[in-house]
């Protein structure tokens, strides 16, 4: 037989371990139960709000309303925009200050009549030996040079006012004439006109080349 105090520890053992172990089992297996339970619920509303459908669009436009929202306007024709910078250049006539200018005014000369309001630029009274005089206005710094271009520009805006425009040759004219001032030639194209003492309204003539 064994001994007493072995069987009594593998009686104590029976008692307390495999009793215990014994007693826990049903314990543990609610609590797996549970927890799979748990995770089976969770997977269920993952899979549900993952496969919920998405929101609905937002209402479409109405197909003309959208195809007239996305044409642009159409553009007003040359005939009405020339129309308008008419209208508008009419207001600008009726200011004293460019009141003188001639109703098919420029734009480069409505530029000169403020340019000479603000003391920018100069009159310069050209003498035709036909007696007529050209007022022609240029910048205050101006060269004989752009004297001469500005000349030849007023010529033929007053001569396509005027209802025929007239061929000139200008380098005829500047082989044939000088522009003088005070008896002096304006020789030198790229001299300044102040250097000839030229000043606001001042006169100056052609006068005919000596043949050499």
């Amino acid at each position: 037989p064994p001994p007493p105090h072995l069987a009594r520890h593998v009686a104590h053992v029976g008692a307390g371990g495999a009793g215990e172990a014994v007693a826990a089992r049903p314990l543990l297996g609610h609590q797996h139960v549970a927890a799979g339970r748990a995770e089976q619920q969770h997977r269920r509303s993952s899979s549900s709000s993952s496969s919920s459908p998405p929101p609905p669009p937002p209402p479409a436009r109405p197909f003309r309303a959208a195809m007239a929202a996305a044409e642009p306007e159409p553009e007003p024709a040359h005939a009405d925009v020339l129309e308008l910078f008419q209208e508008a250049l009419a207001g600008l006539l009726r200011d004293p200050l460019l009141c003188d200018l001639p109703p098919q005014v420029t734009l480069e000369e409505i530029g000169s009549q403020v340019a000479l309001e603000y003391g920018q630029a100069m009159t310069v009274r050209v003498c035709k030996a036909d007696g007529e005089v050209i007022p022609v206005v240029v910048v205050q710094n101006a060269s004989v040079l752009e004297l001469k271009k500005a000349l030849r520009r007023h010529v033929q805006l007053m001569q396509a006012r005027r209802g025929g425009v007239q061929h000139l040759s200008w380098k005829y004219i500047w082989r044939t004439y000088h522009l003088t001032y005070a008896g002096e030639k304006l020789a030198d194209d790229r001299k300044k006109l102040r250097e000839y003492g030229i000043r606001n309204r001042d006169e100056v003539s052609f006068i005919k080349k000596l043949r050499k």
